[in-house]
């Protein structure tokens, strides 16, 4: 089974390491700035018509482009070689589809390939195949 789409947005460049702590009571609660809780549901409403019928359960390959505006300064299909950092935006994308049921668990994503541009058109290429 093979999944390939693109969702076209602006790709929000806020990643899961921006959570935050604050103290109450002495104790440390982390919480989520808007930032977060916005790019997550960004992410939400682009994936969910994506989800496939069955969650994988084994093995996959989980293809990413993350595709920004490139404005005058990059031209299309340049990499992108500013933060944020590749890692940062998988976890939270990962996450996401976790949450809605693409897989039973992130553990199964075996080969991952990122790779991040400057865009025309600006989105998330998302490809998961099963190895």
């Amino acid at each position: 089974m093979i999944i390939e789409f693109f969702m076209p947005m602006i790709p929000p460049c806020t990643t899961h390491q921006t959570k935050q702590v604050t103290i109450r009571g002495g104790k440390p609660k982390f919480y989520e700035p808007y930032e977060l809780k916005d790019a997550r549901r960004k992410l939400k409403e682009g994936l969910s018509g994506h989800t496939p019928a069955v969650p994988y359960s084994s093995a996959v390959q989980l293809v990413t482009k993350w595709c920004f505006p490139h404005g005058n300064k990059h031209r299309d299909g340049e990499y992108r070689t500013s933060r944020p950092d590749t890692d940062n935006l998988q976890k939270l994308l990962k996450d996401v589809m976790t949450t809605l049921g693409f897989w039973t668990d992130d553990a199964v994503v075996a080969s991952e390939v990122v790779e991040k541009f400057w865009a025309d058109v600006p989105g998330i290429y998302i490809a998961i195949r099963e190895v």
